[in-house]
């Protein structure tokens, strides 16, 4: 990240799309580098069309205790004219002391209000969905480089054919790449670890499971299976989908980029997870831990149908959310 100052972070950052991951590490990037600069910042978030006139004047007054603060304003599209006013008007001569961050979707509705904070020199970090396949494969490339990794453009390619077009897998699949081999990512590579997987992953089932999607996971499971995919993993994804719910759901209520630093997870994975959790009960997620215990157990232990302990995994899960529903 390099040497961070007080004068080399943005007074305003306009995170322009709407692109979840991206916007999410915009937000994530910019929190870890005012805390750099000031470990005690004081973080807060506001939903631009939930903020009442007088909000405005004190999200943006004086701290009567002094120190930097980070405001995060969501949903920017959404704010209305009284508050783009104000906030347009501020970003004239924003205060040396805070930084302003700004989430819009980039569609019509409130352009004018990008278009102001544009005007007014806000930094712009762009965080649009990429549409196309080159974007994508300059995407993997530049999330092996961030690793410390290399990528080759073959290898790029066939880690999308292999993960899909979801950014958040193939940003985790990227990680796991760096993190299982020395870093140089080749064609061959990716084949080693991915032979046989198309459009489906053992997370691809945890997803599903977790929500109580019974058809949905056991026809990923069953693909995968069919194409090649170890059960190994797949049991794995399995116990990781739970534990990541519970850690989720025990650490209670606030953001994912808050809660990022804590529990030790990148925010796209407490995001899904908090997501994932509705339904869970406490209990309910300890049965399906137990389930999801037994499963590893058989599979990694050499049992003669791992295929079916899989499902009966699935079928486990599934129960103990809808034994816990609320």
């Amino acid at each position: 990240m390099g040497d961070v100052t007080p004068a080399s972070l943005a007074p305003i950052l306009l995170v322009l799309g709407d692109e979840e991951l991206l916007a999410t590490r915009a937000v994530t990037e910019a929190v870890v580098k005012a805390r750099s600069v000031d470990p005690d910042v004081d973080v807060r978030e506001y939903q631009a069309g939930a903020l009442a006139p007088g909000e405005v004047a004190e999200m943006l007054s004086p701290s009567l205790f002094g120190g930097r603060r980070l405001l995060v304003l969501r949903s920017g599209q959404d704010a209305r004219k009284d508050l783009v006013a104000a906030l347009l008007a501020y970003a004239k001569n924003p205060d040396p002391e805070v930084q302003l961050v700004v989430l819009h979707l980039g569609a019509a509705k409130g352009k004018a209000f990008a278009e102001g904070l544009k005007a007014a020199g806000a930094t712009v970090v762009p965080a649009a969905k990429l549409k196309g396949h080159r974007d994508r494969v300059a995407f993997v490339r530049e999330e092996i480089r961030r690793g410390g990794g290399k990528c080759t453009e073959e290898a790029a390619e066939a880690l999308i054919a292999a993960i899909g077009n979801d950014l958040r897998e193939l940003a985790a699949a990227s990680s796991q790449l760096i993190a299982d081999t020395d870093g140089r990512i080749g064609a061959d590579t990716v084949a080693r670890y991915y032979r046989g997987r198309v459009e489906v992953s053992g997370f691809t089932v945890a997803d599903a499971a977790m929500v109580g999607d019974v058809p949905a996971a056991l026809e990923a499971l069953r693909w995968a299976l069919h194409v090649g995919v170890d059960p190994v993993p797949i049991a794995d994804a399995l116990a990781d989908g739970v534990r990541t719910v519970a850690r989720v759901a025990s650490a209670g209520r606030g953001s994912a980029y808050q809660l990022a630093s804590t529990l030790g997870m990148p925010p796209w994975k407490i995001e899904r997870a908090q997501r994932q959790s509705r339904g869970w009960t406490p209990e309910g997620l300890a049965q399906a831990m137990q389930a999801a215990a037994e499963c590893n157990a058989a599979v990694k232990g050499g049992s003669d149908d791992r295929a079916y302990a899989l499902e009966r995994a699935v079928f486990s899960m599934a129960a103990a959310r809808q034994g816990g529903a609320r």
